[in-house]
């Protein structure tokens, strides 16, 4: 079953925040360059052994995933796939698993370089400007970050929210999952999440594209649509913004009591 949301408005204010971190990074950079700084330079994407793997390395991705043009998603029982939108497009899709989710998000990419290290940086930086705490540790799908994102709860007080962030450079493509609910909060019970991660699937297609822009992705020919407003989470707590400059929007997100 398919779910289809928009994007909120509360995303859209950490969205500047997110913007503003990335011009003090470019700022600092430049001052690097310029004086006796080291600059940092992006390395090329790492191996892939185990996925998520690039379209010309499966020869039939169709098979046990769901096509949405831009990914393949693979197909676990139980599980429900919702699609986010920004604007006209579909740009991400989420599995829920049970208690747990993982946002599947396709991003163009540079063809020599990863990006993974930088985007890490820029979303530590959105979270810690908003009272958050972040953890970068290397885990099953490689470094990522560990999030607690202070939130406001149903009933006024504060809360947080944990969110795992892991992401994979592949040849001119960039895959990040965000991982919330169960998955985020006890790690050892995302490993369902973590293979549908790897056993994803991106296409990029041979078409220019600059670095960041969203893999746009499109809906099954036989997918059932849920109309909006239905099985959709509350948008007002979901306040962080995933930091890739072009697509601004907030994850879907699991409180955490």
């Amino acid at each position: 079953m398919f779910g289809r949301r928009k994007k909120s408005g509360s995303a859209e204010d950490t969205a500047d925040e997110v913007r503003e971190a990335e011009q003090v990074a470019d700022e600092s950079g430049a001052s690097d360059e310029a004086g006796t700084g080291t600059r940092r330079v992006n390395l090329p994407p790492a191996p892939r052994p185990d996925g998520p793997w690039d379209s010309s390395e499966v020869s039939q991705p169709g098979e046990g995933r769901v096509d949405l043009g831009g990914i393949f998603v693979p197909g676990v029982e139980g599980m429900e796939l919702r699609v986010e939108v920004a604007g006209d497009a579909i740009v991400a899709a989420t599995v829920v698993l049970r208690d747990s989710a993982i946002q599947l998000q396709a991003f163009a990419a540079p063809k020599k370089e990863g990006i993974w290290g930088e985007v890490r940086e820029e979303i530590a930086s959105g979270i810690t400007q908003q009272g958050g705490i972040i953890d970068e540790v290397e885990g099953p799908l490689g470094w990522e970050l560990r999030a607690q994102v202070p939130v406001q709860l149903p009933d006024g007080t504060g809360g947080v929210q944990l969110v795992r962030f892991v992401g994979v450079d592949g040849p001119r493509w960039f895959l990040r999952g965000v991982i919330s609910g169960q998955g985020a909060v006890q790690p050892e019970a995302a490993g369902l999440l973590e293979t549908i991660f790897r056993d994803t699937v991106v296409v990029r297609g041979d078409g220019p594209m600059a670095p960041r822009d969203p893999i746009v992705l499109k809906l099954p020919n036989d997918a059932q649509m849920v109309p909006e407003g239905v099985q959709q989470e509350d948008q007002e707590s979901s306040r962080f913004s995933g930091g890739m400059g072009q697509l601004q929007r907030g994850p879907e997100i699991t409180e955490v009591r």
